[in-house]
């Protein structure tokens, strides 16, 4: 299963439209994780056209895009979570250990800033943003290869 994580498009100031370089990664994906602020629903419809969307709100989101706050999935056995603000960087995998004990993966966003670690088996990751990349040196999205019920891959790719 290949999915493609976002986080952070912020449409429509800075997501006019899918960038090719993001729209590049969404071909063939089986899945499309957004882990919020989209800020404009129609962001939601532009992904849908390329694979299935899961997506959470964020901070900058308003009512008309319609996410709960947490979700949790079975990616084809693996345990999925997601959360736009994990909190601050110190104690942030153990917090999200607390915060979502079944989960292998808790997929997150709000700081732009890509993130991946480990420990003992549990994941955190944000795919940064594809579009407000703020002091980060390029705009990223994530990309996870699922294989049964396993995370086997996982990369931040720059798109800027």
């Amino acid at each position: 299963m290949k999915v493609v994580v976002l986080a952070d498009t912020h449409a429509p100031r800075r997501w006019k439209s899918c960038p090719p370089r993001v729209a590049e990664h969404l071909r063939g994906a089986d899945l499309i994780l957004h882990a919020g602020d989209v800020c404009v629903p129609g962001v939601l419809d532009e992904l849908a056209a390329y694979a299935p969307v899961h997506v959470v709100k964020g901070n900058n989101d308003g009512p008309d895009v319609r996410a709960p706050e947490t979700l949790e999935l079975d990616l084809g056995g693996l345990r999925v979570a997601m959360i736009h603000d994990s909190g601050a960087a110190k104690g942030r995998i153990a917090r999200m250990r607390r915060r979502f004990p079944t989960a292998d993966l808790v997929v997150f966003g709000h700081s732009h800033i890509p993130f991946d670690e480990s420990e003992g088996g549990f994941r955190v990751f944000n795919p940064g943003s594809p579009t407000d990349r703020r002091r980060q040196p390029h705009g990223t999205v994530g990309l996870l290869r699922i294989e049964d019920g396993r995370l086997v891959d996982a990369e931040i790719a720059p798109v800027t």
